[in-house]
């Protein structure tokens, strides 16, 4: 997960200070996932993909590297999840989204 998640990170070209405010965790939890010392829930990678602005694609892509399940259409909550990631909504939004239709926010 860590090679994948660093390859997406150079891609998108953002510094990890504003990664960690957009994707709502610390700096310090941020450089120990990307140092490999701790490894992100599928909630928490979900956060990293939003907060990276990552297509779903790209985060169905994360969610394989880390033997996480990968986002079902079917199932309401990710594609709620499918749906912000496809339109570019920040995290925020995306939990807004969640909770008003009464499902479990992603951090």
């Amino acid at each position: 997960i860590t090679e994948s998640l660093a390859e997406l990170y150079e891609r998108k070209a953002v510094s990890k200070a504003a990664l960690a405010r957009k994707s709502g965790m610390s700096e310090v939890y941020l450089h120990q996932v990307f140092s490999g010392r701790r490894t992100p829930s599928r909630n928490r990678l979900l956060c990293l993909c939003f907060g990276l602005g990552a297509s779903v694609d790209e985060a169905q892509d994360l969610l394989r590297h880390a033997r996480l399940a990968p986002l079902y259409s079917r199932d309401r909550r990710d594609a709620i999840v499918i749906f912000g990631l496809s339109h570019n909504m920040t995290l925020g939004e995306i939990n807004d989204k969640l909770y008003a239709e009464d499902a479990d926010t992603l951090c």
